[in-house]
């Protein structure tokens, strides 16, 4: 089909929109990554500023994984079984629960954290520790892993399923263990990078909550900025980007349709067998 001068200007725009929204990132990077950032590529690469990071801020990073990762295990345990309920159940009370649920990500992170500290102030060694960021962190975080696992189970027929293996004798956990939970991996999973994620990079809930001796990366790199030079703070964000970047590709490979991923797995096993064919014939002929 033969594109019009309309299609062009559209590209045009959202390229330009692209760069307009990548650049800094780039300049970022590189700003981490060279000798000097007013001189530019030209004053040399070098991995000085990382190692500096790493030696200034490591806590800081061992800190957000622990997070992160614990948060992770807490939305499994409560967010699949919650989430299981809420799409077999019909009452009203499942239904306003639901809806209670997802208030944390309509509330501001400010205003969750400003809660909790007016609840929980008074306990000060759970205030100053790292459990108190977990806390809002899954508050956050676990309406993302229901509504994940609650889109699968409602885009298949589950209770079928069940029934099936009900009628072959097995009980309620073992149909949850064995047919359940097997069929909603996708939204599990994609639940799991999505809670990852939104952990490791949530800032304003973490800053209000944090104590000078529980910073997390974001906290860290907001510090960074304000006070460290700037090919630190860059450096800094090169870690934060490695850390955030295969988290974000991988959740978004998972929220495909599964056709699509499906066909993409074909196309590149069928370049694999090509490739393999080729290589034969080659060595056949010499």
């Amino acid at each position: 089909m033969k594109k019009d001068i309309w299609f062009y200007l559209q590209l045009g725009f959202t390229l330009l929109i692209c760069t307009f929204l990548i650049a800094p990132v780039i300049m970022s990077v590189l700003a981490g990554l060279t000798n000097n950032y007013f001189v530019g590529l030209k004053s040399g690469l070098t991995l000085r500023w990382v190692e500096e990071v790493w030696f200034l801020y490591s806590d800081t990073i061992w800190l957000t994984l622990l997070i992160a990762l614990t948060t992770v295990a807490i939305n499994l345990i409560a967010g699949v079984p919650c989430a299981y309920f809420l799409a077999t159940s019909r009452s009203r009370a499942a239904a306003i629960f639901e809806e209670c649920l997802t208030l944390p990500i309509a509330i501001p992170g400010l205003a969750i954290s400003l809660g909790l500290i007016s609840v929980y102030s008074q306990y000060s060694h759970f205030r100053t520790s790292w459990l108190f960021i977990l806390v809002g962190h899954v508050i956050f975080t676990l309406p993302f892993m229901v509504k994940s696992v609650i889109a699968v189970l409602h885009s298949m027929n589950f209770k079928v399923l069940e029934e099936a293996s009900a009628s072959l004798g097995a009980g309620f956990w073992r149909r949850f263990f064995t047919v359940i939970i097997p069929n909603c991996k996708t939204g599990i999973i994609s639940g799991m990078l999505m809670t990852l994620t939104l952990s490791i990079g949530e800032f304003n809930l973490t800053w209000m909550l944090h104590t000078p001796l529980t910073k997390t990366l974001p906290v860290g790199l907001a510090d960074s900025y304000a006070s460290m030079r700037l090919e630190i703070s860059s450096a800094y964000t090169l870690i934060f980007l490695a850390l955030i970047l295969p988290l974000l590709i991988m959740a978004q490979w998972l929220n495909r349709p599964k056709k699509q991923r499906k066909k993409s797995v074909k196309k590149s096993d069928l370049v694999t067998q090509t490739d393999s064919k080729n290589l034969t014939s080659t060595a056949a002929v010499s």
